[in-house]
């Protein structure tokens, strides 16, 4: 019994301490590990930085497609651009021509 008050002396004598270092656990373990710790926000920022290479790429291919349709378009007409869209939509050709076959 004596024990037992001698422990609970010892637990409201040492309260603030044992409180504050329970929420210097819990905000240590979310900074490092949470949501919105460093290496989340580490994380992301790669995560952006990807994303906003390949929305260049798409600006860019997006930019070479405007001009080939604008080469088509009645106001502008390219010959040569229209002649080879004939040629691979319809499958023209003349009767000395052949085929290149490029894989890649």
């Amino acid at each position: 019994m004596k024990q037992l008050l001698e422990h609970k002396y010892l637990v409201r004598k040492n309260l603030v301490t044992i409180i504050g270092l329970g929420l210097c656990f819990y905000f240590s373990y979310h900074l490092a590990l949470g949501q919105r710790s460093y290496v989340r926000f580490i994380t992301l920022q790669q995560n952006i930085h990807q994303l906003e290479e390949q929305s260049e790429q798409l600006k860019q291919e997006r930019e070479a497609l405007e001009t080939r349709v604008a080469m088509l378009r009645p106001t502008s007409l390219n010959k040569d651009m229209l002649e080879e869209r004939v040629r691979v939509v319809l499958g023209y050709r003349q009767k000395d021509e052949k085929d290149i076959l490029i894989s890649r």
